[in-house]
Formats: C-alpha cells, structure tokens, sequence
C-alpha cells in the first residue's frame, strides 16, 4: 500500500513524517524502516527504526529505487512500514515516472507493507498517478 504526504518545502511534510513513524514504532508489531538522502531524520527518530542513506548504496532513479525496495522486502518478510522522506531528491522530477513506480510498489506490497513517501511538490502540480495515492 502506498501513502503520500505532499506540499511545497516549508508545509511540515517530514515534522508528519516523523510523527507517522513515531506512532508506528509504539503500535506496530514488525519492522519498520526509513529512508532518505542525507540524514534529517536520522537523530528524530527511535533507534527501533532501521535508517537507511540512499547515498551509501548509489541510488538515483526510480527504477534504482524500486530494485532497492524490492530487495529489501525480499530479504526481510517482517517489514511492516517504511518511510520514505523526499523521493524527489532519490528519483528526480519526473511525476509520470514517479507515478510508475508508485504503482510498482503498490502492486509488490499489496495490503502486506505499507510505504510512506513526502513529495515536495502541490497536488494540483502532480498527475493522477500520482495522486491517488492521497
């Protein structure tokens, strides 16, 4: 399953952020996992989280990036959450290509891992691809 949290830079996407993930490490049984470029959240949030810097692993791109998910779900059935703080900053601007991915993740997670990306940008901004995920 797929959520977002949009808004332009400055709207509190990560302050909802970290408060998703907060609420989630005291009412989830599993793991749960976040992921950035560069570390904002790393010091915000609990040390139960896994915290993951995109740039260790050379991620760029949304075809980079579903490989990354996917092989973290595969070699972790127990992941019930991730967190995902600006995929634009991962994947670049390109809406459609985000809204393929987004429907790549979706159709691997199912109902079974939740993954909440922030995306800077305005609803009115993003295809419909993307924002059915709202």
């Amino acid at each position: 399953m797929i959520q977002i949290i949009t808004g332009r830079k400055g709207t509190g996407k990560t302050k909802n952020l970290i408060d998703r993930i907060n609420t989630a490490v005291a009412e989830t049984n599993g793991c749960l996992v976040c992921i950035e470029k560069g570390e904002t959240l790393r010091r915000s949030i609990s040390y139960k989280v896994r915290w993951v810097g995109v740039e260790q692993f050379d991620i760029a791109g949304y075809e980079n990036f579903y490989g990354f998910i996917a092989g973290m779900l595969a070699g972790n059935y127990d992941i019930k959450e991730i967190f995902v703080d600006g995929i634009l900053k991962i994947g670049g601007a390109d809406f459609d290509a985000l809204g393929a991915m987004f429907a790549k993740i979706d159709a691997l997670t199912g109902k079974e891992t939740i993954v909440t990306f922030t995306v800077s940008a305005d609803n009115s901004e993003l295809p419909e691809s993307v924002t059915k995920y709202l």
